[in-house]
């Protein structure tokens, strides 16, 4: 039997990597979770003092949208350009689309510009995997997304209890409704339960699943418009690489909308938290 011919780095194993083709006599192969792992650029992985390339495409996305707002804003103008227009157009998206569509303008001006860092940073960190070289979605290893989700979680909480204070705060993480008589009890447990815990897990949850699973089916008819590339498998070949374009339009209908509702669960969290106690 032949052996599929890989990289001396079993991490990145992609479509162009192997010899490896149908009626050769060997497996498929298949991209699993050694897809989601990279070896570090620099430093020591036993160690977790390393640099690998999520944390470069995680850094670069960042200076990106950095770079692309200084450049369109720092010489703003009555009558916009092109990029100051695009610019614009996407930060009147989030302020009008999501933030003051769930706050209201009064309460949500002041997080407008927290939405707008997430909204973008999540976007090109999803965006990653459909680009050249780059080709992975940085939300795709559950600690960006859990880092982003754990940063929410710190404002939604700190409004609660900055609005209701200590005592009200607990009654509004636990729908406290005296009218409720006796399942009074029990529907706290279940409230407190749901947004203190569940909330948070299934907002980074949502945002890693989606890409993890794009990411994936993305390699799968990558990998297999490849493999398939020998004798009559050279059909079924066309058949993978149209597949692997509608999945890439695809992931790009999904990264923006998974960045969309990221944000506007985050801004449904703090509208939750800012809502008056009855």
């Amino acid at each position: 039997m032949k052996e599929p011919a890989v990289s001396a780095d079993p991490t990145t194993v992609l479509a162009f990597e192997t010899d490896c083709h149908i009626f050769d006599g060997c497996g498929f192969p298949a991209p699993g979770l050694h897809s989601f792992l990279f070896e570090p650029i620099f430093g020591n992985a036993d160690s977790n003092t390393y640099f690998n390339k999520t944390m470069l495409l995680a850094l670069l996305g960042t200076v990106i949208i950095v770079g692309f707002f200084w450049l369109a804003f720092r010489k703003p103008k009555v009558v916009p350009g092109k990029l100051q227009m695009v610019a614009e157009a996407g930060y009147d998206f989030v302020r009008r689309g999501i933030v003051y569509e769930t706050l209201g303008k009064k309460e949500g001006e002041k997080y407008v510009p927290l939405m707008v860092s997430l909204f973008f940073f999540v976007w090109m960190m999803n965006l990653w995997s459909i680009i050249p070289v780059a080709q992975f979605p940085v939300t795709a290893i559950i600690a960006y997304p859990a880092a982003l989700a754990a940063i929410v979680y710190v404002v939604w909480m700190s409004v609660t209890f900055k609005r209701h204070g200590f005592v009200g705060g607990l009654k509004n993480l636990t729908g406290y409704d005296k009218s409720l008589g006796p399942v009074l009890p029990m529907v706290m447990v279940i409230e407190f339960f749901s947004n203190v815990l569940v909330r948070p897990f299934t907002h980074a949850v949502r945002l890693f699943a989606n890409m993890f699973a794009g990411h994936t089916l993305l390699l799968l008819f990558t990998i297999a418009s490849w493999y398939l590339l020998n004798g009559l498998g050279i059909a079924y070949a066309g058949v993978s690489f149209v597949m692997v374009l509608v999945m890439t339009a695809f992931e790009l209908f999904i990264q923006a909308v998974q960045a969309y509702v990221f944000v506007l669960l985050a801004c449904s969290f703090i509208q939750g938290a800012l809502a008056e106690h009855h």
